[in-house]
């Protein structure tokens, strides 16, 4: 799970000191402009991110990452939908320059009927199968995404089993028996949407009210209900939030289905904190 947060707002930004060297020197060859300040921004546990100010004004994002390339396709996805996203200012193998977008952090009031909306444009149905063009990660852990036509096989296979080896033999007894019975919980078919991946509010910037841009994306084509679980995870949107989204019958049943995902994540990048949640989802599937 990304928790870069990488475009603050009103980031107190410092001149660039002799520890910033190489990466200021790889922007400014990339750019062709000079870096004048910049700063860490705030979050990091599985990236980093720099605001950075250049030598003609323009205030942009550097993030180093061995995925920068299946970050910016996927950035340039939601992009696509009339969902917003930084642009893509320059890029190599391990580096994006993006845009820096305006974020007060306000995730509140008007911000959640507008996050609906975007959701909305992001979540518009596909002819894509379940999955992605290619596998993606958060940190060291892998996340295939081999693409499917049958919804429960995708999500038993590649969002439950595969933690099974990693985890405490009490807790994957039970995912195993969920894994096979994900036919009774899921729709077969849902309309295959866009999903960012890792939605939770940190990855979300917000201005006056606005949704400015979706950011740190881990793109699939799914269920949307499974974004939506991500959200509920770690946010508390108004009811308010959910009746516009218009979800299908039984949304609510099937959301600890969805939240294992990042739960399982959870505990096996940030440890046995989590263990005690994922048997409580466990629980209210009777697995």
């Amino acid at each position: 799970m990304e928790r870069s947060d990488e475009n603050q707002g009103n980031q107190v930004m410092s001149p660039v000191s002799a520890t910033d060297a190489p990466l200021t020197e790889r922007i400014t060859a990339l750019l062709g402009r000079s870096v004048r300040q910049m700063a860490p921004l705030a979050g990091g546990d599985l990236s980093s991110a720099f605001a950075i100010l250049l030598d003609d004004g323009r205030r942009l994002v550097a993030k180093p990452t061995p995925q920068a390339w299946a970050e910016a396709a996927m950035l340039g996805a939601i992009g696509m939908t009339g969902a917003p996203a930084p642009a893509i200012v320059a890029i190599q193998s391990d580096l994006i320059v993006m845009d820096r977008l305006e974020n007060d952090g306000r995730l509140a009031g008007p911000a959640w009927a507008d996050l609906a909306t975007v959701l909305q444009r992001l979540h518009v149905a596909t002819d894509q199968a379940y999955g992605w063009r290619e596998d993606h990660a958060f940190g060291p852990l892998a996340i295939a995404n081999d693409a499917r036509s049958d919804w429960p096989a995708f999500w038993a296979d590649n969002r439950i089993r595969c933690h099974i080896p990693y985890i405490a033999a009490d807790l994957s007894h039970r995912l195993d028996t969920l894994a096979d019975r994900l036919g009774e919980y899921l729709p077969h078919d849902p309309p295959p949407a866009l999903l960012h991946g890792d939605l939770w509010g940190g990855n979300i910037l917000v201005s006056a009210g606005r949704i400015t841009g979706l950011i740190d994306p881990a793109c699939y084509h799914g269920d949307r209900e499974v974004d939506v679980a991500m959200l509920t995870l770690f946010d508390h949107p108004p009811p308010a939030f959910c009746d516009a989204l218009d979800l299908a019958p039984g949304w609510q049943e099937r959301q600890p289905v969805y939240r294992l995902w990042p739960l399982l994540v959870h505990l096996r990048l940030f440890g046995e904190g989590y263990a005690p949640a994922v048997a409580h989802a466990l629980d209210l599937l009777g697995c």
